[in-house]
């Protein structure tokens, strides 16, 4: 307290000055109608400055929040395409004194699932990916992975409660049933484990029509991935001497240095359709 006092006697003076200043400037502003515009705009200027400041800083805290929301979003996106449904053939079937209320539904054959990618190995000749997001997330083995741009990452080969472990496409156990968009030959994908983004298009004919820049997709065969998910396109094409088949290479359409985010497809007909083919299997023995 004797502190104050004591600064308020040492600037005794220049405090009176500053409050009488204070006092005519406000009374020239608030009885001055010229005055009084001028310092309402300046004063609208420099709170508008502080407040793009003060948004621009709140935007980028609420960056994370944001992202997640969006990854959300588009699992929910993806769990309308079209793809993801299947009906059955009714061709001999009519029925006119029953009808569903939402007749996609029942039908429904693929279901995606978000995940975040913890870790991810793009180096070794056998890259695989773990995800924060395990069985009581719904994340089963087999289950098809692609990332926020809809091209293929790879396939689930290891779940636990909480965690899973992708084998990405960069692994030289990967197998990939794709189909060249454009002409229709089917084939399959593979990693020979020297360039990263770079994977092996085989059992292509040489007769096929294929050219740099063509999209290849994946074949819609198997249970694993729905038909025409992004996986490359042609970035060189070599014929094979020793096969009447093409050497293609394909420049990868997922950046495996940027996962941050995958969806897990889970095709709900899996079941059923293994069983159905572990029959025909029996009766063709």
């Amino acid at each position: 307290m004797r502190n104050i006092f004591f600064f308020i006697k040492v600037y005794f003076n220049l405090i009176i000055f500053l409050l009488l200043q204070a006092i005519s400037i406000y009374l020239i502003v608030h009885y001055n109608r010229y005055h009084s515009a001028v310092t309402t705009a300046y004063l609208s200027e420099v709170t508008g400055k502080v407040n793009t400041q003060y948004n621009k800083v709140e935007y980028y805290l609420q960056l994370k929040k944001t992202n997640d929301s969006l990854v959300k979003a588009n699992e929910q996106l993806y769990n309308k395409l079209k793809a993801d449904f299947d009906l059955p053939d009714t061709v001999s079937k009519i029925v006119i004194d029953t009808m569903k209320l939402d007749s996609l539904q029942p039908y429904r054959k693929y279901r995606y699932m978000n995940a975040k990618v913890i870790y991810n190995s793009v180096a070794m000749e056998n890259n695989f990916i773990e995800l924060g997001r395990g069985a009581t997330g719904g994340i089963k083995k087999d289950m098809g992975v692609i990332n926020t741009n809809n091209a293929v990452v790879g396939i689930v080969t290891d779940v636990s409660n909480n965690y899973a472990i992708v084998m990405s496409l960069l692994n030289k156990d990967s197998h990939t049933s794709v189909k060249l968009k454009k002409s229709g030959e089917y084939g399959t994908v593979v990693w020979d484990g020297q360039e990263p983004n770079v994977l092996t298009l085989k059992e292509i004919r040489k007769s096929a029509k294929v050219v740099k820049g063509d999209t290849v997709v994946t074949s819609g065969l198997g249970l694993i991935f729905p038909y025409g998910l992004l996986v490359g396109t042609v970035s060189e094409i070599v014929p094979d001497k020793s096969s009447n088949n093409l050497f293609i290479k394909i420049r990868s359409a997922a950046n495996f240095y940027s996962l941050q985010y995958i969806y897990a497809i889970e095709n709900l007909k899996k079941e059923e359709i293994n069983k159905l083919l572990e029959n025909a299997k029996k009766k063709a023995q």
